[in-house]
């Protein structure tokens, strides 16, 4: 469970450091970060991150794949964290 939470942490980070770097890459007309790699970092765990800095910064927010997207991944993998934390306590092996 520690390595999780660590895991979710540090993929949160990298989602928000990228996140920003995009939007100040989309200010300055120089080499952005793709919407392909944005959504990838999102499906690995920094979905939440990513959402609540894409709001605070105004980057994307017009972008349904993003403000629809987003929420979307969000709620299924809180569904798949949950329900594996329900089956790993039903069917513990010790």
């Amino acid at each position: 469970m520690k390595y999780l939470l660590l895991y979710i942490l540090a993929i949160s980070l990298f989602a928000v450091i990228l996140t920003v770097h995009d939007k100040h890459a989309a200010q300055r007309g120089k080499l952005r970060v793709s919407e392909r790699n944005l959504i990838l970092v999102a499906v690995a765990g920094g979905s939440a991150a990513m959402l609540i800095t894409m709001r605070a910064i105004r980057h994307k927010t017009q972008h349904a794949e993003f403000m629809v997207g987003l929420p979307v991944i969000l709620v299924l993998q809180a569904a798949v964290i949950f329900g594996g934390y329900r089956w790993f306590m039903v069917n513990r092996f010790w």
